[in-house]
């Protein structure tokens, strides 16, 4: 049973929480979550290409997809800028000194939610009009 959708539905919600968390201030868990749904907006590409991903890491999953599928230059982009918030948004030695939730600023929120978005998008596009709707 290949899942795609319920993978692109979790993006779907994930890009929603990124945007929620956003809002309320909450930046750097904003950025992780922006590149979680990303990644498994991806994952869902890769999954109707019968691939298995097992990667976390933005760039990876992306050379894998574009030996399958036509990507955009600003996709392209929007991955390169996503993959730096997986691992320091969420771990105090990433740094050396302070929590991750005061490294990271409204700003920083904005350059991942909105690349996160342009991901999504091109994903579900890419699936076809049968994935979730678009936030």
């Amino acid at each position: 049973m290949n899942r795609k959708s319920d993978w692109l539905r979790v993006a779907e919600a994930e890009l929603k929480t990124a945007q929620d968390l956003h809002r309320i201030g909450h930046y750097s868990w904003a950025c992780f979550t922006a590149q979680e749904s990303a990644e498994k907006a991806f994952k869902a590409v890769l999954l109707h290409t019968s691939s298995r991903p097992t990667t976390h890491d933005m760039v990876d999953l992306l050379k894998t997809i574009v030996t399958k599928v036509k990507v955009p230059g600003d996709v392209v982009q929007a991955a390169n800028v996503l993959n730096r918030y997986y691992v320091a948004t969420r771990y105090p030695d990433s740094f050396s000194s302070g929590a991750p939730a005061e490294k990271y600023s409204e700003r920083d929120a904005k350059e991942a939610t909105e690349p996160a978005k342009l991901i999504y998008e091109f994903c579900s596009a890419t699936l076809g009009a049968a994935g979730p709707s678009a936030p």
